[in-house]
């Protein structure tokens, strides 16, 4: 981790365990009650960002630009502002554009390039009073399910340092489950907030394609790209989606969601057909749990056909549509590189696979009939299909385990071990992109532990446009099951082999 200091200040030691596993909307509270200061709070946090600095979920930290944040924050709030995130410092995916900080997009080539403009959802979260505590470390341009990066090294597990944060959004998960912030920013096209949330333990929201704000942040495909977050518990996913949207919280009820009548799917045939068991019994314990709590729970299938029509339409879209979206996002934003400049810079593997699937020329590359097959085909058969689990069946949401296996040891990450196969690392987004192909919302939650203590988690997709009632329902089943954030805090600095560094 890159740290910028711009003065020697002293961090003061001291029990920072309560204090930085706060919630969002909790240390938003604490702030806006005068219970903690944002000084203090941004204190604690900078502290363990730094006992924690071997994890690599950050790439840029300016300790002394956030303190002083902190502390602006604070005369805030003392001439009256009651902004709802005033003082609460949060994490950046790094493929987020950031006025005065660097912005990488994962690339060693712009380590130090500064923008001179924030994301737009940036802006928001910004407006609401949060401070910009860092840019978190990912895979470069995005791409990829593990969280390596060649030049700014793997993003590690809190709960098991050999085992891989997920990806692409590595860094603002593993961030998030080892409390050096209390909220992050991501970004979903296949499953990049969804997968890292669910290896991380830690709560991972995608709206609804287009909800929240893309621009200024570096894209992969117009048609599946979304920003989304990472907190630790439903309730702050939702305020981080009132913020962003700028909707009103009166739809939320404080009671969260009755389960009682509520009807919920999974598709056997489509998720758990190739699934570690760990995971299969973990999924099924919890749809006996929900059912206990009065929903009911109905089994569908979508085809025999449906995993082979998302995987082609979904990743041949993915690829096809990369090169013009990244070419018109550098020109948009005066970003001082080139697509061709990107491409050579790219790690080996990295690499091959764009000139396979990305460059026109290449040999699995989709072909512009393909494409529009995709577009206009395929993807209205997908919807048919989830429409029908929706409407016919009277669906609030499709189930499924987030992840098909726990996170897989980082030195396996190429090909990993499935329900006793070895499969590429792609299949590790086998559920999420059945949402993320036309565009629904999806949330991650943390519903238990392997034996081995990695954690398992939960996917519910819902219709288009109800991020909402998908959120309600999340909350609901959250305090049904009884698990927020698998967080580390538990885990001290020793079983996470970290280091104290002085700053």
């Amino acid at each position: 981790m890159d740290v910028t200091v711009a003065t020697s200040r002293h961090i003061a030691s001291q029990a920072t365990s309560d204090i930085t596993f706060l919630g969002l909307a909790a240390a938003a509270a604490a702030i806006r009650n005068g219970e903690i200061t944002s000084e203090a709070y941004t204190t604690a946090l900078l502290q363990r960002a730094q006992l924690f600095a071997d994890l690599n979920a950050f790439i840029t930290i300016d300790q002394a630009a956030v303190l002083a944040a902190a502390r602006d924050a604070d005369k805030a709030r003392v001439a009256g502002s009651t902004a709802p995130l005033l003082g609460v410092p949060l994490g950046v995916k790094d493929s987020y554009l950031t006025k005065g900080l660097p912005t990488s997009l994962g690339l060693g080539s712009l380590a130090h390039f500064v923008p001179r403009e924030d994301a737009d959802a940036v802006r928001a979260i910004k407006g609401a009073g949060a401070l910009i505590f860092g840019k978190n470390n990912l895979v470069e341009m995005s791409y990829g399910l593990t969280g390596h990066n060649a030049r700014f090294g793997q993003v590690k597990n809190p709960h098991a340092r050999d085992r891989v944060s997920g990806g692409s959004s590595s860094g603002s998960a593993a961030s998030v489950a080892a409390g050096l912030v209390p909220a992050s920013l991501g970004g979903d096209t296949v499953g990049s907030i969804r997968v890292p949330a669910s290896f991380c333990g830690v709560v991972g929201f995608k709206p609804t394609t287009g909800r929240w704000p893309r621009n200024g942040v570096a894209p992969i495909s117009h048609t599946l790209d979304t920003t989304g977050a990472f907190a630790r518990s439903v309730e702050d996913c939702i305020l981080m989606d009132q913020v962003v949207t700028g909707e009103q919280t009166a739809e939320f009820s404080d009671s969260g969601y009755d389960m009682k009548g509520a009807r919920l799917a999974f598709a056997p045939r489509q998720f758990l057909d190739l699934v570690d068991s760990e995971v299969e019994t973990r999924f099924r314990e919890v749809v006996r749990r929900l059912q206990d709590a009065g929903a009911e729970v109905v089994e569908v299938d979508l085809g025999d056909d449906f995993n082979a029509l998302i995987q082609t339409a979904t990743w041949g879209i993915f690829a096809h549509e990369t090169m013009d979206a990244i070419s018109e996002f550098l020109r948009r934003h005066d970003i001082p590189t080139t697509f061709e400049a990107i491409y050579e810079g790219l790690k080996p593997q990295l690499r091959q696979a764009w000139g396979h699937i990305v460059l026109p020329g290449g040999a699995g590359a989709t072909s512009a009939e393909a494409y529009q097959t995709a577009l206009n085909v395929s993807r209205p058969e997908i919807q048919r299909r989830l429409d029908t689990v929706f409407v016919s069946h009277g669906a609030l949401v499709i189930l499924q385990p987030t992840t098909p296996c726990t996170a897989p040891l980082i030195e396996e990450q190429s090909t990993v071990h499935i329900a006793g196969q070895e499969v590429s690392y792609l299949a590790l987004a086998n559920h999420t992109v059945s949402a993320s192909s036309v565009g629904l919302p999806g949330i991650s939650l943390p519903v238990g532990s392997s034996r081995d203590g990695l954690p398992i988690g939960l996917e519910l997709d819902a219709p288009l446009g109800s991020d909402r009632p998908l959120l309600n329902l999340a909350r609901g089943i959250e305090r049904v099951l009884g698990v927020k954030s698998l967080g580390a805090k538990s885990l001290g600095a020793k079983s996470l082999g970290a280091k104290s560094i002085a700053i």
